[in-house]
């Protein structure tokens, strides 16, 4: 995997993967932030797996939330310290035993955004199922 970032103005940097895509990230907050990305990045990371983990048990979902809240050091460098990820879901026959197994797997095993920030950030989870 690759990229570039090159700068375009005052804090603005357009940001190109190999794969051709595309988006802007800006240290003043015009546009994503750096850190916004990470976290929007733990929970889009994180739900591929709830919802492919859901599909492969048969309780394929209709919708798939993830809500972060996350908290900074107070100094630089203003790293997460925290981050929170809830999973509000919806679909037919969900079971909280099933889903909290999909939740349990990601965190543990398969979110590469997630691991990669273990043991340098709290990162804690819930769910629940909605109608």
């Amino acid at each position: 995997m690759q990229a570039t970032v090159t700068w375009r103005k005052g804090m603005l940097f357009d940001c190109e993967t190999d794969s051709g895509k595309t988006f802007q990230l800006d240290g003043n907050g015009e546009q994503l932030t750096p850190m916004e990305t990470v976290l929007l990045s733990v929970g889009a990371c994180s739900s591929v797996d709830v919802v492919e983990i859901m599909k492969k048990s048969r309780l394929p979902l209709t919708s798939c939330r993830c809500e972060l809240k996350a908290t900074r050091a107070k100094s630089a460098p203003k790293v997460f310290t925290d981050i929170h990820a809830e999973y509000v879901v919806s679909g037919e026959k969900i079971s909280d035993k099933h889903l909290a197994r999909a939740v349990q797997l990601s965190c543990e095993k398969y979110c590469s955004v997630m691991l990669m920030l273990a043991g340098n950030v709290n990162i804690t989870t819930s769910y629940r199922v909605e109608d």
